[in-house]
């Protein structure tokens, strides 16, 4: 086994990854009756995600075999959703809202304002239009680039899934790579696209994790996003500007040197360790994963999740602010 993953096995052993917190009062955070809350989000992005990807040699096909992928696995996760009774907040890219789209004088969305290039540890942009990859096309045309049929598939779900944010076009938010004035214009794009579906966008998460414009975001009526400093069982934190902090615990993704039975472990063990240490537990994924997550991880620990139903609050980053705020 190589080292790296044999370390993560030794650190999860130990109980060191994810670090698990303390509270002197953990009913502040964890509603009577449940040992913990689970909080499930997913970074809903189809190709927009990675067409500057830096670790491949031709990002634009990479970016569209990965949409095709998110493309295959969404329906399934749905439906497992369905099966489990396990909501999740799909944090999704605001142009995936749009059945179509056109270039006006040349340009696309000429109403966003443009980055200008930068480098970040995932992605390098070169060029002078963020969106000079935008096909202005419709869905059936190019689908890595737009969903409005798989976002109707999961708001008419029967389970109570959250629709948040991740941007309109998937950019870094940093404060020395993002205006004020882009992020606000991206955020007011995407709570236009949603209202038209009567979705009210609360929830953000920052593509990349690259984390900045945090006043900008609860101008615009955000109230939480997520984090991923370092793996932890803990308790969110509020800013000063009114954010909920969200701290991740763990990515749902296939590891190299790990078995299928290992993941399944691991994740069911950090649920675990959540209910008894009575702490949060915040799972994400990108959608975009190896289907083996989706065929055979997923399944197991949802029914795990399932058993556990009446000890563990599975619920949307939306309504578990919304519960904070209620019993502050």
């Amino acid at each position: 086994m190589a080292l790296k993953p044999l370390l993560s096995k030794i650190n999860f052993l130990l109980s060191r990854s994810p670090k698990v917190e303390t509270c002197p009062d953990p009913s502040r955070f964890i509603p009577q009756g449940y040992k913990t809350v689970l909080l499930i989000s997913a970074d809903f992005e189809l190709a927009w995600a990675w067409q500057y990807a830096k670790r491949n040699p031709d990002p634009l096909v990479h970016a569209r075999e990965m949409a095709h992928i998110e493309r295959k696995n969404i329906p399934q996760i749905v439906k497992f959703c369905e099966d489990f009774d396990i909501p999740i907040t799909w944090a999704t890219v605001g142009h995936l809202f749009l059945e179509k789209c056109s270039r006006e004088n040349g340009s696309a969305h000429p109403g966003i304002p443009r980055l200008r290039p930068f480098e970040n540890d995932y992605w390098r942009f070169e060029g002078d239009d963020w969106f000079e990859h935008d096909p202005c096309t419709d869905y059936r045309q190019a689908p890595e680039w737009y969903c409005p049929d798989l976002i109707e598939q999961i708001v008419s779900s029967p389970v109570a899934h959250e629709i948040g944010c991740h941007t309109f076009s998937h950019i870094d938010c940093r404060d020395e790579i993002c205006p004020p004035a882009l992020l606000k214009a991206e955020l007011e794009e995407c709570n236009r696209l949603a209202g038209r579906l009567g979705l009210e966008l609360k929830s953000f998460v920052h593509p990349g994790h690259n984390i900045g414009n945090l006043d900008v975001l609860a101008q615009e009526g955000f109230t939480s996003f997520r984090t991923d400093y370092r793996n932890v069982l803990g308790y969110p934190r509020k800013h000063a500007n009114g954010l909920w902090e969200f701290e991740q615990t763990a990515e749902f993704v296939l590891r190299k040197g790990w078995s299928i039975g290992y993941h399944i472990h691991r994740y069911r063990t950090i649920i675990q360790r959540a209910m008894e240490s009575k702490t949060v537990c915040v799972l994400w994924f990108h959608p975009s994963f190896d289907p083996v997550v989706v065929e055979q991880i997923l399944p197991a620990v949802f029914s795990f999740i399932r058993k556990n139903k009446e000890q563990i609050w599975v619920t949307t980053h939306g309504k578990y602010v919304d519960w904070l705020e209620r019993n502050r």
